[in-house]
């Protein structure tokens, strides 16, 4: 099943959604028919859906996202005196209670917002040739709002690094830095991508659903409150329909056949 919506097209194979920033003559930049087209379907990527995984890329192989379409100024990214979030805001606050992995599939060139959109991701696999860096204060501006993102993943050092130099890098040191999990050569990303999908399949999509939650919530917790918080959480995860299956098949040696999700 594909979709057009805006200039983000969605492809629903089997249980992944596949999202396209589609805008490959202006290398696939941020403008508010892609912020809105990807909230929107990161929205419905319920449980209910039967999704199991989004995959986040860009049309062609130049880039992946080169940051807000600059042709459209930065509004995109700015709160205004009616409303206090911005475009990017949104999605960013739609992602982290979406309970499905996302995997960034960078196929060419990551920078400025590129940057936002791949930090909203679980994993990265980036084609070789592909380029990552943070040039906004060569216009002027600073990037800010990725920071929240980055700051989770990257050492504060290699976060200063882009921000201040304003440099492209490599995928290799990207990988070297922690901004990718895995590179790939360009005619093998699709296939390392699925090879990937398959690894998060044989997870109970409960576990995922309730993982994800778990980590970004203690992200924000001292020690003491991260360790009760994780402590309340596996009892919980213990007492699941998918827990007692896993555990199961693990004795009957088979594959579990997980729950349907609801």
């Amino acid at each position: 099943m594909a979709d057009e919506a805006g200039d983000v097209r969605l492809d629903l194979k089997g249980d992944v959604l596949w999202l396209w920033i589609e805008r490959e003559a202006r290398r696939n930049a941020l403008n508010s028919a892609v912020l809105s087209g990807l909230e929107a379907a990161v929205k419905a990527a319920t449980p209910e859906s039967g999704v199991r995984a989004i995959v986040l890329t860009g049309a062609g192989d130049k880039a992946f996202c080169a940051g807000a379409d600059l042709s459209e100024g930065t509004r995109n990214f700015q709160a205004s005196v009616d409303e206090p979030t911005t475009e990017f805001g949104r999605l960013a606050r739609s992602v982290q209670s979406c309970g499905v992995p996302l995997i960034a599939r960078v196929n060419g060139a990551c920078v400025a917002g590129g940057m936002a959109i791949l930090g909203l991701c679980d994993l990265v696999i980036a084609a070789s040739h592909a380029r990552f860096g943070l040039p906004e204060a060569k216009v002027g501006v600073f990037p800010m709002q990725v920071l929240v993102f980055l700051r989770a993943t990257m050492h504060a050092r290699h976060i200063a690094e882009l921000c201040l130099t304003g440099e492209l890098i490599p995928a290799q040191r990207a990988a070297e830095m922690g901004i990718v999990n895995e590179i790939a050569p360009a005619g093998e990303l699709d296939a390392r991508v699925e090879a990937l999908l398959a690894k998060i399949r044989g997870g109970s999509p409960s576990a995922l659903r309730r993982g994800k939650h778990a980590l970004f919530a203690m992200q924000m917790m001292a020690f003491n409150e991260a360790l009760a918080f994780a402590e309340a959480q596996i009892a919980l995860c213990s007492g699941s329909v998918d827990a007692q299956e896993g555990l199961q098949a693990f004795n009957e040696k088979r594959k579990p056949r997980w729950a349907p999700q609801s």
